[in-house]
């Protein structure tokens, strides 16, 4: 290594960011608050390390989107000149390093990567020849056995070996098939890319040792979001030189569903005894009564470190907390206040964006702001009249209104025979006068459709939630050919003013501004002038099904906290008192959250009425229903 300099790009940091950086002699453990820096720092180090004669092929970085690794290697590039050979994801770097070294574990180096569309069509594969039943069998819940079992390194026989239960011993049985079919097609899946690069490191001694010794820095970026895999491989590579550094926070890991293990933070100071720990805590996104509010929240938190939030801008608007009378209502006082603070403060539409726990909640918010003709962008989501379980069940009650509907009926052939059968004998002598959503109730019981997901698997319960949330339209009206005029009027409608962008990305059409809605899963990373969360009431934040589980609720705590984080300048945290949500209106009991945040730093903004019917802007024809009788507008606009 050449003599240590003072590189002058060190005066942009903060005294913590310039320890983080400058740091030598034992692994590292940015502990790294929203809104503090951690990418900065990350880079820094890794330009300091360049600057001190580091070689850069010495040097690995690693995060985990394409996008994050690409905008180090760009800010590397302007600090020092340079970007680094091995900087990537963790899956592309796995993938690398299989392709050259891969035939030491009887690896083809021209294996294809199959993605999920890919995995699916192979589980049908093990399913035809294990001759098991797919109605009974389903694949989502399939998948996600196997992909967990991966991430935790588990081979088939180990996953066998401690499989409980049919639904364990079955995935076992497909499991072991299915790793057959892929080796056959000389295919990996994603989860295989580490799975397969910790077994190549653990089994062949040589090339292990080679990249110990080439590997003298390892900076890896959001280790909180690391599952048991990651951690293995951190372990492997970094055991020689231990020039260890990663970045994490605790109280933003929000993806233990897909196998992310916060704890992994805490057991690298078993496996590196003279770790070091610094502490980033200046945050430069927020004001101070943000940074307070969140802070109220996740302090209540007791099965990780706390950072405390601070900053040197000032103390900033009150954070707002509105009761509204019931969801339009709630939709309603969004409207007004984007459009109050865009005159005041001359905001974009982009500058605002509203953030919920389901993706079932989008459902109003995009009904309002089409009839409002506000443009929006759906992030990494679908939109809800174009999800597939919506358009099943809707598919359903078109073909009960008109049993031409040959499109219709094509689409429900592809979900069964059986089903379709059932469903066709019980239109013969159902009522079809009577209310949609007593339609919608046996047409569901008849067909079994909702067995076709799994409340125990994320995806399938989002899913059963959106079907829920489609029955809390049907029973806003009177008649089945009034409900199906509504979706025929609001489909259309969301191509021209609401679309959706790729989850993680927030590129949308240059020639349009948009408010952005997203969930607090996908907002992580994000950051906007003026933040909307909607929903925070016992039961939907946090969710229902976290509040009989210490660790899930404090997962429920985190999501809250990083969505009061993405703000810079103003939260508002609104709750309903009346919700129709999953098909049931209720009066919930505001969360728990709003009661954690200090009173010194939220405003009431009052209790709510019910709005006039002008409030949210409606469409000539569904003002002629309204006029007819044929929707009950009270219902409709206030519950």
């Amino acid at each position: 290594m050449q003599a240590m300099t003072v590189p002058p790009f060190l005066k942009d940091l903060n005294p913590a960011q310039q320890q983080a950086v400058t740091h030598t002699g034992s692994p590292l453990l940015i502990l790294a608050g929203a809104g503090s820096g951690k990418t900065r720092a990350l880079t820094y180090r890794a330009a300091y390390l360049i600057a001190q004669g580091v070689p850069r092929q010495r040097i690995l970085l690693t995060t985990f989107t394409n996008k994050a690794a690409q905008e180090m290697q760009r800010r590397l590039y302007r600090l020092v000149g340079y970007r680094l050979p091995l900087a990537g994801t963790f899956h592309s770097l796995c993938a690398r390093w299989l392709r050259q070294h891969g035939q030491a574990i009887n690896l083809s180096p021209d294996f294809s990567i199959y993605d999920t569309a890919d995995q699916i069509q192979l589980l049908k594969q093990v399913l035809r020849d294990l001759k098991l039943d797919p109605k009974e069998h389903r694949l989502s819940p399939l998948l996600h056995y196997l992909e967990s079992a991966k991430q935790e390194l588990l081979t088939p026989a180990d996953y066998a070996a401690l499989a409980r239960g049919p639904a364990q011993t079955t995935a076992a049985r497909v499991y072991t098939h299915y790793q057959k079919l892929l080796f056959q097609a000389n295919a990996l899946d994603f989860n295989d890319l580490l799975f397969m690069a910790v077994t190549l490191f653990q089994s062949a001694a040589d090339i292990r040792q080679r990249y110990q010794e080439q590997l003298l820095h390892l900076l890896i970026d959001e280790y909180q979001d690391t599952n048991r895999a990651q951690y293995r491989l951190t372990q492997l590579l970094a055991t020689k030189h231990q020039n260890l550094c990663v970045v994490g926070d605790a109280s933003q890991a929000i993806y233990s569903w897909r196998g992310a293990d916060y704890r992994n933070l805490s057991l690298l100071k078993r496996d590196f005894p003279n770790l070091t720990i610094i502490k980033l805590e200046q945050n430069y996104r927020s004001t101070q009564n943000i940074l307070d509010a969140a802070h109220g929240v996740i302090a209540q938190n007791s099965l990780h470190p706390i950072l405390t939030l601070w900053t040197q801008a000032a103390k900033g608007a009150l954070v707002g907390l509105y009761p509204a009378a019931n969801e339009y209502a709630e939709v309603d006082f969004i409207l007004q206040t984007l459009a109050d603070r865009r005159r005041r403060f001359h905001l974009n539409l982009t500058d605002f964006t509203v953030l919920y726990r389901t993706n079932a909640q989008s459902r109003v918010l995009e009904e309002v702001f089409i009839r409002a003709g506000i443009p929006y962008v759906l992030v990494g989501g679908v939109k809800f009249y174009e999800r597939k379980e919506v358009k099943d069940v809707v598919s359903y009650l078109r073909l009960a209104a008109n049993p031409q509907d040959s499109v219709s009926r094509e689409r429900l052939e592809k979900l069964g025979r059986r089903r379709l059968s059932s469903f066709d004998n019980w239109r013969e002598t159902a009522d079809l006068t009577r209310s949609p959503a007593v339609l919608l109730d046996e047409l569901l019981a008849v067909t079994q459709y909702l067995s076709r997901y799994d409340p125990k698997v994320v995806e399938d319960l989002y899913r059963l939630e959106n079907v829920q949330e489609l029955r809390s339209v049907a029973q806003n009206f009177k008649s089945l050919s009034a409900f199906l005029e509504n979706v025929a009027l609001v489909e259309p409608d969301t191509g021209r003013q609401g679309w959706v962008a790729p989850r993680g990305q927030m590129n949308h059409q240059p020639d349009q501004d948009a408010v952005i809605f997203m969930t607090l899963h996908a907002s992580k990373g994000l950051e906007f002038d003026t933040v909307f969360i909607i929903g925070l009431e016992e039961g939907l934040l946090p969710h229902s099904r976290s509040l009989l589980s210490q660790a899930d609720l404090e997962e429920e705590r985190r999501l809250c906290y990083v969505g009061i984080t993405r703000a810079k300048q103003q939260v508002y945290l609104s709750y309903a008192l009346s919700r129709l949500y999953f098909g049931t209106r209720a009066r919930n009991e505001p969360s728990r959250f709003l009661a954690e945040i200090p009173a010194t730093v939220t405003e009431s903004l009052g209790a709510s009425s019910p709005p006039p019917p002008v409030a949210s802007p409606l469409s000539e024809k569904l003002l002629d229903q309204f006029l007819n009788d044929e929707i009950d507008i009270d219902a409709f606009l206030h519950g």
